[in-house]
């Protein structure tokens, strides 16, 4: 009795370890999927998007999900949709404050001038002043949305003497094509389209001279980072590889070789548009990354002068004593060794 009881009591053990094994290992598996919130900024990083080779390095299932603006970006993170997100300074400032868990740990790219003022050619506009009267177009609560706002307060134009309209960057296109505008305030893929009928104004990197600069970066879920750790630094290692790659060959990166066909896919720019409007960011190094120029203390103070600002136009009812609670450089300084 006993020689057959023992060996049935061993399967039953076996399989109930066996039961609960895989369900740790489906719990695993269902914590090792991400989803990554991308814009349609001209990043190099957009070739290791092409490459899946961030899913074969770290086994994770990544779901890349495209959105039209900072904004949506960041309300797709508040609900819990969205753990890892592209967000332009702006955007990212008023999501900060108003207490989201999250952290900037990547900067994407000093925007430099690659946002632009655009005014359409005979529309009389010649300078931010020309603005009184007209119909500018931008996506509220972006960099571009900021910039414009800065300027115009910084050149004595009263806003409410503009129609400032809130359009994301294709509603932008559509309506520049249809005559409904007179200026915008936008960034590529759209930048380049307006352009051959528009003139430039004023850019990012003039207004970010006068003290107001931007970024793009990449905002994690503060809680999700903190379980998900070799997976961040595996993401920024590869980023960082991707930048590099192009501040070695950018002129190589030619409208018609993978890279660029890759940055195109993922953005919906046209290629031949995009080796142009890449030269106009600047893409950090893992050790500006980590300096105090940007993730050791320039983020935070530029996020800290844009929450005076959007608190001023009623964007945010309060400014954060201290935004470097919501910047972290942990991820890069593991990247480089330490």
């Amino acid at each position: 009795m006993s020689m057959q009881t023992t060996p049935t009591k061993s399967l039953a053990k076996w399989a109930a370890a066996g039961a609960l094994a895989l369900i740790a290992s489906m719990a695993w598996a269902q914590t090792k999927e991400v989803t990554i919130a991308h814009q349609d900024m001209l990043d190099p990083y957009r070739i290791v998007m092409e490459s899946g080779e961030l899913e074969k390095t770290t086994g994770y299932k990544i779901n890349w999900r495209m959105f039209g603006g900072g904004g949506d970006v960041i309300r797709a993170m508040a609900s819990g949709d969205v753990q890892i997100g592209e967000v332009g300074s702006s955007p990212l400032t008023a999501a900060a404050s108003q207490g989201q868990d999250i952290k900037l740990f990547w900067i994407l790219d000093d925007i430099a001038d690659a946002e632009a003022l655009v005014a359409r050619n005979g529309s009389g506009i010649n300078s931010v002043k020309d603005l009184k009267g007209k119909k500018v177009a931008t996506p509220f609560v972006s960099t571009s949305h900021y910039q414009l706002m800065v300027d115009m307060k910084l050149e004595g134009v009263d806003p409410k003497t503009v129609t400032v309209m809130n359009m994301r960057p294709p509603e932008i296109a559509a309506a520049w094509e249809r005559g409904d505008i007179d200026a915008a305030f936008i960034w590529d893929p759209v930048l380049s389209r307006i352009k051959t009928n528009g003139k430039v104004i004023a850019t990012s990197g003039t207004i970010g001279k006068k003290g107001y600069p931007t970024f793009d970066g990449y905002a994690v879920n503060a809680a999700w980072a903190a379980k998900n750790n070799d997976f961040m630094v595996a993401f920024v290692k590869a980023m960082a590889r991707a930048d590099a790659t192009y501040r070695a060959n950018a002129a190589k990166w030619t409208a018609d070789s993978p890279e660029v066909k890759a940055v195109a896919k993922w953005t919906k720019a046209d290629a031949k548009d995009v080796p142009a409007a890449m030269a106009l960011y600047r893409f950090p190094t893992l050790e500006q990354q980590a300096s105090s120029t940007w993730l050791g203390g320039g983020a935070a103070k530029a996020m800290t002068d844009t929450a005076a600002f959007l608190k001023e136009q009623g964007r945010i009812q309060e400014v954060k004593p201290n935004y470097s609670d919501f910047v972290t450089t942990k991820y890069v300084k593991e990247a480089m060794g330490k």
